[in-house]
């Protein structure tokens, strides 16, 4: 075989490494986003329904988070020393 031949062969092994990981990306990984963009062609509320629940789910974790920090700061339980480091 010739270098010009083993050459040409591995490009071709190359592009097609590319090649599935195209498809991969395509046809696998972006599924659910191809489905909520034919989504919002019929309904733009069903397709952004998945927008509204991280919306609540993030604003549930807040006032989650907000009343831990109000218990803790109430039962005096936090170190609030201004020194950052030793030096």
């Amino acid at each position: 075989m010739s270098k010009i031949n083993l050459a040409i062969e591995t490009v071709k092994r190359k592009t097609a490494f590319f090649e599935g990981i195209q498809w991969l990306f395509e046809n696998i990984f972006f599924a659910l986003h191809d489905f909520l963009r034919q989504l919002e062609l019929v309904s733009w509320t069903a397709a952004n329904l998945i927008n509204w629940i991280f919306m609540a789910i993030c604003a549930v974790a807040i006032v989650y988070w907000c009343k831990q920090l109000k218990i803790y700061d109430e039962k005096g339980e936090e170190n609030q020393d201004t020194t950052a480091h030793s030096f």
